[in-house]
């Protein structure tokens, strides 16, 4: 049975082990803030990111990335849905966007 919606959201930030203050130094921390919340992606990690990460990607067209301390940056110009892009991280964490990044943040921030 696989989750989707926001409970999965959460779920994949939990094995990642955000809290709202990690989440909201996330979004603090984004290399690209004149672009659209909903194309750029936060791809969160358990350990840092490889310094060879944005040489070895793949399928790469459009798109920004960006190395954080736990996390990589992704700006997808064209959209999600259009890229390509591959990363070898991509298996070892879970993506958002910063429109959902802000809202779990708030959800995280309130106890339930």
């Amino acid at each position: 049975l696989r989750r989707v919606g926001p409970s999965a959201a959460a779920d994949g930030l939990q094995r990642q082990r955000r809290d709202a203050q990690a989440l909201r130094d996330a979004l603090a921390r984004n290399p690209f803030p004149d672009a659209a919340p909903n194309k750029v992606a936060v791809l969160f990690l358990d350990l840092a990111p490889t310094p060879d990460v944005i040489e070895t990607a793949k399928g790469r067209a459009d798109e920004e990335i960006a190395v954080g301390p736990r996390e990589i940056f992704i700006h997808y110009p064209s959209g999600m849905g259009r890229s390509r892009l591959r990363l070898a991280a991509m298996d070892h964490g879970t993506a958002r966007n910063l429109n959902t990044i802000a809202r779990l943040a708030e959800m995280a921030a309130y106890p339930p």
